[in-house]
Formats: structure tokens, C-alpha cells, sequence
């Protein structure tokens, strides 16, 4: 594995730095939800469906397939059991009968809105401590590190969420 070049900006103490805080940031903004999840026997594959369900209702299980970057085997595991439990209802295509759109349920949306306010809380309390230009500049490295597809979907989400 080649080194990384140092430059004025970018030392290796500071890529392995960025790589711890990534990884315990993660570690600690996906506790906060595990503690929920643990209690209902579910875990993280599960909470990544109902995220992206949620934020995207009618959404075909080969777009969540393409997001989520995990086998249709997998997948049909988290699926099958959140559709068990009540938490997300699957329906035909409206042009495709074939294509399965998924949304949320109303247990589904009562989980999934106990899931974000923990991780919501935990994100508010740490961009009240960075304030707005930090926080400007973590959304500027996060998509910096994200690729093209993850950046459009980004892009999507939040025009929706203007409306």
C-alpha cells in the first residue's frame, strides 16, 4: 500500500485522525439507536431500511438494494422480517407489477421516528458545540468522501425535504 503524500494541508497524522474520529463517530451515532434496537431483538441492516424507507416512501426494493450496497439475500432477511413485524408494507408496481415499492407502516413510522430522535439529538447537541462553520465543513468532507451516486441521493433528499 503506497503512502499517503504529505502535503501543507494533509499530514498521515492527520488521515489517521480523520479515520479514528469517523469511526468512533459512527461507533457513538449508531449507539444511540442500538440501545432501541437491542430492546426489539433488530439491528443496524434494519434501521438503514427503515431510514431510507422512510425518507423515500414508495421506493423500490431495487433502489434500496442499489443505496444500501448489500446482497438481494440480505436484503430479503431485514426485508422480510420488518414486513413480519408490521414495520414496512411491500405493494405492486403502479406500471410494473413485478417491482416492489416499500413504505412504512404506522408501527414502522413510530420506530423509525424513536430511532432519529435519538441519533437527532445527538447530532443537534454536537452542531451546537461546532457551530455553523464547522458544521459546514463536516457536510463539505462527508461529500468529499461520498461518491457520485451517494451525493445525488443527497442532492434528492433534500430537495424533498424543502418541500
Amino acid at each position: 500500500m503506497p503512502d499517503i503524500p504529505e502535503t501543507p494541508n494533509r499530514t498521515i497524522a492527520d488521515v489517521r485522525e480523520a479515520q479514528d474520529l469517523l469511526f468512533f463517530g459512527y461507533r457513538d451515532f449508531t449507539g444511540a439507536a442500538d440501545v432501541i434496537l437491542t430492546e426489539l431483538g433488530l439491528g443496524r441492516a434494519h434501521h438503514r431500511a427503515l431510514h431510507f424507507i422512510g425518507r423515500t416512501p414508495g421506493l423500490p426494493v431495487s433502489e434500496l438494494l442499489a443505496v444500501l450496497r448489500i446482497t438481494k439475500q440480505s436484503l430479503a432477511r431485514v426485508l422480510s422480517e420488518l414486513v413480519a413485524r408490521d414495520y414496512v408494507a411491500q405493494v405492486q408496481g403502479h406500471t410494473d407489477r413485478r417491482q416492489r415499492l416499500l413504505r412504512l407502516t404506522a408501527n414502522g413510522l413510530a420506530l423509525e421516528r424513536r430511532l432519529f430522535v435519538r441519533q437527532r439529538d445527538r447530532l443537534a447537541n454536537a452542531y451546537a458545540q461546532a457551530g455553523p462553520v464547522a458544521v459546514d465543513g463536516f457536510r463539505a468532507v462527508m461529500r468529499a468522501i461520498m461518491d457520485d451516486s451517494a451525493r445525488d441521493y443527497i442532492d434528492g433528499a433534500a430537495r424533498q425535504d424543502e418541500r
